[in-house]
């Protein structure tokens, strides 16, 4: 029989002489592989007589033991030499400053409603809400437009598939919410002798069929509500145009009110205000008037009112209605409608 420790020597000599695994692997299959030297001693134990072969066999397993360890050393080693290379190639100076967070901030059309809602909370408003999805009676029918008038053809919006009477729709204004919170506000005080004023202002989500670099299918509106016994055109102009020099952080803001017509309310008017880029002066962004269309508005017409349980006879008040999304782009001198939506962070981060 062979020198084992020559064979266990040489092994670990060849083991030592290669630098990567897979001549390792190689090195090992000339010991311990099928055609291995050691695997070749111990098919000629069965030549042997059967305590020769026993002690055979005990010294050879020994050198087979040996070599495996010599081989587990070896491995071990060169997964140090490559984790080492690796860690040198890929080391990192923890000294240098970090790349931190990036830095968010809210959409302009969010920056413009909270704006809205803390001017108008300022003043003594509550901000109101409800669904998206309304009914056609709180939608047209409580805000004096019934099934055949011609005012629905103004508000082409999108109908909710189903079998709902009467059928449901992707709200077209926000006008819906003064129709529920007085609702509710009369039931709450229906035992009271007076009923308290209501000043509410309404934001959110409006949809119609409209797309266009002024319009789109969904659009932000805010509408105001001022429900008392005495309250009067002249507090709606108050109202407006307290509010429009504070939003703009312009004293000089002046308002003018132009006949109009709404279906819910009468007398009605368009609301304008002093251009604030000429500021009066006439420009393109006025079209040469000095003047600029910011809300509708008007007194609550008295079919609103019976609609809701308000006496028309007692009550009286005034309501209106103004686009945040127009506000935003005369604030910030935005041309297009569409670039509010786009997701493009080029243009949202000039917002931060």
């Amino acid at each position: 029989m062979q020198d084992l420790d020559k064979i266990v020597a040489e092994a670990a000599a060849a083991f030592d002489a290669v630098n990567d695994a897979a001549a390792l692997e190689q090195a090992k299959a000339r010991y311990l592989g099928k055609q291995g030297a050691l695997t070749e001693l111990l098919k000629g134990l069965g030549k042997l007589a059967p305590d020769a072969r026993r002690d055979a066999g005990a010294r050879i397993n020994a050198a087979k033991d040996r070599i495996e360890a010599a081989l587990a050393e070896r491995r071990q080693a060169l997964a140090r030499t490559r984790l080492d290379a690796r860690l040198a190639e890929e080391s990192l100076d923890v000294t240098l400053p970090g790349r931190g967070l990036a830095r968010g901030g809210l959409h302009p059309a969010s920056r413009t409603l909270e704006r809205i809602e803390r001017l108008f909370r300022s003043i003594g408003f509550d901000v109101a809400d409800g669904p998206e999805i309304e009914t056609d009676f709180h939608n047209f029918t409580a805000l004096n437009t019934p099934e055949d008038h011609p005012a629905r053809s103004m508000h082409d919006t999108f109908y909710v598939k189903g079998d709902a009477v009467p059928p449901l729709l992707l709200r077209t204004h926000t006008s819906p919410i003064q129709i529920r919170y007085m609702q509710a506000h009369v039931a709450r005080h229906k035992n009271s002798p007076t009923m308290p004023e209501i000043r509410i202002i309404a934001p959110g989500r409006v949809y119609r069929v409209d797309s266009d670099a002024t319009h789109s299918p969904m659009f932000h509106q805010v509408e105001g509500l001022w429900i008392g016994e005495d309250v009067s055109f002249a507090d709606l102009k108050g109202v407006l145009t307290d509010f429009l020099q504070k939003f703009y952080e312009d004293d000089t803001v002046r308002t003018r009110f132009r006949p109009s017509f709404f279906p819910f309310t009468e007398p009605s008017a368009e609301v304008d205000m002093t251009c604030v880029f000429c500021h009066g002066a006439g420009c393109r962004v006025c079209s040469q008037t000095g003047w600029l269309e910011v809300a509708g508005s008007g007194q609550v017409h008295p079919n609103v009112l019976r609609h809701c349980d308000v006496d028309p006879e007692r009550y009286i008040g005034f309501a209106f209605g103004m686009g945040p999304d127009r506000m935003t782009m005369l604030r910030y001198g935005i041309n297009d409608l569409r670039l509010f939506y786009e997701g493009d962070l080029r243009f949202l981060q000039q917002f931060i």
